[in-house]
C-alpha cells in the first residue's frame, strides 16, 4: 500500500482550521469547573484539556482537593475522551493549554494559531505505550502484512513507526487501520484486526483477548515519548502569572500523591474509570518526573533524556517517514523559566 502520510490530514486540518472546528459541536469531553476559587476572579478561566493518560490523571488531585485556589490559579480543566481531538482543540485556539506529547507538539506547533510552548515534563512513557500482538508474532518483522490498528498521526502511531525502522522496515509494510485509541483497542480484542497500538488504560481492553501478548513498548525506546503541559504563547504573553500558578500546582499534586497516596489514586482511578488495582499496573509503566528531571530535560544535551535533541531527532525523523512536511522552529517550543522559578523558590 502507498505510505500514509500521517500530517496530511493535517494539511486539510490547517486549511480549515479556524471554520471547521469553531463551528463544529463541541468535541467529546466533559468540562469541570474550579469553583473553589475566587483567584483572579475577573479574568476567564484558564481552559487545559488532558485525556486519558496515566501522568496526566494527577490533574483531577488539583480539582478534587483544591490545589488549583491555593496557588492562585483560576484554571478550567477540560476532560477529553479522544486525546486526538484535544490537540485539535487546542491548536484551534479552544484552549489555553494542553496535555500532550512532545512528537505531537511538533506536529502540531506550526498549524497552531496561538503558538504552543512546552512549559512542563509530566512524565515518561517507560513502557505504558504498546504494541500488542496476536499468539502468532513473535517479532517485529511479522508484522509484515498484517492490519495494525492505531489513531493515525498520535503517539502509538510514532511508536509502531520506531518499531518498524529499528527493524528495517516502514509503515509501508503494514496495513494502517485507523481507529481513536479506543476503538482500536476494542477492534484488535475482537479479533479484527492482527495488532493494536494502545496507551492506557486502553491496553487493557487489547490484553482481553485470548493469546494477545505485548510485542514492544515505550521501554525500548528511552525518551522518544516525553508528556508534556503544553500552553500558548498567547497565554505566556499575557497571563505568565497564571502559567507559573499552574507550575506551582503541578508539584503540590507530586507532594499531595507522596504524602497522601490511598486518596491520590482513589482520585485519579475515578478520572481514568478503572479500579485502583488496575490503578496500580497501568502506573508502572509511567515515570513521573521530579523537579530535577524537569530542569535537566529542559537542558541543552546529547541524548535522548533532553528535549531539544529528542525535538530535533524526532523532527528529523517525522520528516523522513512523511509525518510532517516541514520542521517547525524548535526554540519555540521550550520555555523552561517557569520550572526554574519554582525551583529557584524552594
Amino acid at each position: 500500500m502507498k505510505r500514509r502520510k500521517l500530517l496530511s490530514l493535517l494539511t486539510v486540518f490547517c486549511l480549515s482550521l479556524v471554520l471547521t472546528i469553531s463551528c463544529s459541536q463541541t468535541p467529546k469531553s466533559t468540562d469541570s469547573l474550579t469553583t473553589d476559587t475566587q483567584a483572579n476572579s475577573s479574568a476567564p478561566p484558564v481552559v487545559i484539556g488532558y485525556s486519558n493518560w496515566a501522568g496526566w490523571w494527577p490533574w483531577a488531585i488539583a480539582e478534587s482537593e483544591g490545589l488549583f485556589a491555593k496557588n492562585g490559579a483560576n484554571v478550567q480543566l477540560r476532560w477529553f475522551d479522544g486525546y486526538l481531538e484535544s490537540m485539535k482543540a487546542f491548536a484551534a485556539g479552544q484552549l489555553d493549554g494542553n496535555c500532550q506529547t512532545l512528537n505531537d507538539t511538533i506536529s502540531f506547533a506550526g498549524s497552531s494559531v496561538n503558538g504552543q510552548v512546552a512549559v512542563l515534563v509530566n512524565d515518561n512513557s517507560a513502557g505504558n505505550d504498546k504494541i500488542i500482538v496476536t499468539e502468532d508474532i513473535n517479532k517485529v518483522e511479522d508484522l509484515k502484512g498484517k492490519k495494525v490498528a492505531v489513531e493515525e498521526g498520535v503517539v502509538n502511531d510514532f511508536l509502531l513507526t520506531l518499531a518498524l525502522e529499528d527493524k528495517g522496515m516502514s509503515r509501508d509494510d503494514v496495513e494502517i487501520v485507523n481507529l481513536e485509541t479506543g476503538a482500536a483497542a476494542a477492534a484488535f480484542a475482537s479479533g479484527q484486526t492482527d495488532a493494536v497500538g494502545a496507551f492506557p488504560p486502553f491496553w487493557l481492553t487489547a490484553l482481553k483477548r485470548e493469546g494477545s501478548k505485548v510485542l514492544t513498548t515505550s521501554k525500548d525506546f528511552p525518551g522518544a515519548i516525553p508528556d508534556l503541559l503544553v500552553v500558548s504563547q498567547k497565554l505566556i504573553d499575557e497571563r505568565p502569572d497564571q502559567v507559573q500558578a499552574l507550575i506551582n500546582t503541578w508539584f503540590d499534586i507530586l507532594d499531595f500523591m507522596e504524602e497522601n497516596p490511598e486518596r491520590a489514586d482513589e482520585i485519579m482511578a475515578e478520572r481514568a474509570s478503572v479500579t485502583v488495582e488496575e490503578l496500580q499496573l497501568l502506573k508502572e509503566g509511567t515515570k513521573i518526573f521530579t523537579l530535577s528531571e524537569n530542569l535537566e530535560a529542559f537542558m541543552d544535551g546529547d541524548n535522548m533524556k533532553h528535549m531539544p535533541f529528542a525535538a530535533q531527532r524526532m523532527s528529523e525523523f517525522m520528516l523522513d517517514v512523511g509525518f510532517i512536511e516541514s520542521k517547525p522552529d524548535l526554540t519555540k517550543i521550550f520555555d523552561a523559566r517557569f520550572v526554574r522559578a519554582y525551583a529557584e523558590s524552594k
